[in-house]
């Protein structure tokens, strides 16, 4: 399994990914779900994959193959030549009913999984930073105000964090920080979900990577997050109001 979380607030678009797979409990191994593409100055483009492998690496190598065809001359349309990115969206979304469609069959014959999902970030010039979360289906829903962040995988213990403290005017930093105690609350919860992580930074009008770097288990950015946000959690369970277990309700 895996965990990726997307965050867009007004100053840009913030995502995290893990990096383990496993296909049963002898069979990990690791392998990048984020891809990311910049033409710089007019656009950029941010994608992390969660679900089965095999049908997410079947969507990224059609979109770039879909990129080597434009590059050498062919009128196709890729998501680096579509207008918005909400057409962006719909081609990731085309090549992922496309896959789904010719693998489901044998891959229900052998009971295997083949949900998977894709989260899509991005801004071109001329047009505003938006975010989508792509269904195994081909469709596709925009992260709003209401909902400015997406996450795929195991969403479950990274969510109160980000339900706590993410708002549209979240700051970037505060957005990062959020990202990373919310990838660090899903580590130490869950086995599928493992180290190294890649991050990626998207500031609002740049059209291009402010960062895209990998994070290793020594990385003394996210350990000092990682081991501050532990130490303010036990502080803020100790200062909690005692209970008279005396005076305690009773049934």
């Amino acid at each position: 399994m895996t965990y990726c979380v997307a965050i867009n607030v007004v100053s840009g678009i913030v995502l995290m990914s893990d990096t383990r797979t496993n296909a049963g409990m002898d069979n990990v191994s690791r392998f990048s779900k984020m891809h990311t593409w910049e033409t710089p100055g007019k656009r950029v483009i941010a994608m992390a994959t969660a679900g089965n492998l095999s049908i997410t690496q079947g969507v990224i190598t059609r979109l770039k193959a879909d990129i080597l065809r434009s590059e050498q001359g062919e009128d196709v349309r890729t998501i680096l030549n579509v207008p918005t990115i909400v057409e962006v969206a719909d081609l990731v979304g085309a090549e992922m009913a496309e896959v789904q469609d010719k693998y489901r069959p044998s891959m229900e014959a052998q009971s295997v999984s083949y949900d998977a999902s894709i989260l899509v970030a991005g801004q071109r010039k001329g047009g505003r930073q938006r975010l989508f979360l792509i269904y195994a289906a081909g469709n596709y829903i925009e992260a709003t105000r209401d909902t400015p962040f997406f996450q795929i995988g195991e969403h479950k213990y990274g969510k109160p964090i980000l339900d706590r403290v993410i708002r549209p005017e979240t700051t970037l930093d505060n957005a990062i920080k959020a990202a990373m105690v919310s990838m660090d609350s899903t580590l130490r919860s869950n086995l599928s979900v493992g180290m190294p992580l890649d991050f990626a930074l998207i500031e609002r009008d740049r059209f291009a990577f402010s960062q895209r770097r990998r994070i290793e288990a020594d990385d003394r950015l996210f350990r000092a997050i990682s081991d501050s946000w532990g130490s303010a959690l036990i502080e803020a369970f100790d200062r909690l109001p005692t209970i008279d277990i005396d005076r305690a309700p009773r049934d």
